[in-house]
């Protein structure tokens, strides 16, 4: 068997062409795993829409309508930085899918990847910076809704804070939220994770790796995680305009190995989501969000999963 791999061709939805959203990115992604003979397409797994019960376990029922059906007033629509339309509403939701499919992947597999996901600035009434829904923790809420999983460990790895993720599971035990993020970046308000490491502007790849290695064994030890939900966010890079530390694709890579085979050496199942990335060089831009899976190719080949 290989690494199971997520995708959906309405993951990408129009969008003005002056946007500085690159949507593009996702179908793209999808297509260079198989290029460079990453993946075969008998690996990747089709997400369905998920039910509205589920978006409801995590966001108030007045807020999932008012997305769904357009109406949400324009402040709200502009914290949110992306114009509504129903293929944009649409894409939101299988998107959300898609991370539980990942989830679900990842717990009969050790390890699985959306080519989507980690909207972690999602609140449970609004949404911010590009995020709609918080398909990481309606993906948590969901796979413990069905008994599948008791506790999970978040580790956001975007250059921003899961600012949302942390609210959603503040005073909750059984989900552990982890963000490693720049501190003098977006959100200029901060929420409290269960740990937050704030990082200087301008770290570079060995400075990052070796704080990665300080916090990531011990938490898994003091978790013990039934699940890993995995943002990889590639705005960590030192080519991305929104992002302010420096990793370069090597440390990239070496990040994903990390985590990934620090999980699951010890038996700790990993699903991942490719988070945020804004680089002016769209190819450069699909091919560092495709580390991710390269190195879980990679890791699922190793431990024979």
């Amino acid at each position: 068997m290989d690494l199971p791999l997520v995708y959906h061709p309405d993951y990408v939805a129009p969008l003005p062409d002056s946007h500085r959203f690159p949507m593009e990115k996702f179908r793209r992604l999808s297509e260079i795993l198989v290029e460079d003979g990453v993946a075969h397409p008998s690996q990747f797994h089709t997400p369905e829409l998920p039910p509205v019960d589920w978006l409801e376990l995590v966001h108030t029922p007045d807020y999932v309508q008012q997305y769904r059906a357009g109406t949400l007033e324009a402040r709200a629509q502009r914290r949110i930085g992306l114009p509504w339309s129903p293929a944009l509403a649409h894409r939101t939701c299988i998107a959300v899918g898609g991370t539980v499919l990942t989830a679900k992947l990842a717990l009969e597999c050790g390890l699985a990847c959306n080519t989507a996901g980690g909207t972690h600035h999602a609140f449970p009434s609004f949404g911010s910076g590009f995020c709609i829904f918080n398909d990481m923790a309606i993906a948590t809420r969901v796979l413990q809704h069905l008994g599948l999983v008791k506790k999970v460990l978040i580790v956001d790895l975007d250059v921003h804070q899961g600012d949302g993720t942390a609210v959603i599971f503040q005073n909750d035990p059984s989900v552990f939220t982890f963000s490693m993020h720049c501190e003098v970046n977006f959100p200029g308000t901060k929420q409290q994770s269960d740990l937050d490491v704030p990082l200087p502007e301008g770290m570079e790849d060995g400075d990052y790796l070796r704080t990665l290695a300080e916090y990531l064994p011990d938490l898994l030890s003091q978790v013990r995680p039934d699940l890993v939900l995995f943002d990889a966010g590639v705005d960590t890079h030192v080519g991305d305009r929104l992002g302010k530390l420096a990793l370069t694709d090597s440390g990239l890579y070496r990040r994903e190995m990390q985590v990934l085979s620090t999980c699951v050496a010890q038996g700790y199942p990993v699903a991942c989501v490719i988070g945020g990335g804004y680089a002016n060089d769209f190819n450069a831009l699909v091919y560092r969000h495709s580390l991710v899976h390269r190195a879980a190719s990679e890791v699922f080949r190793q431990y024979r999963l």
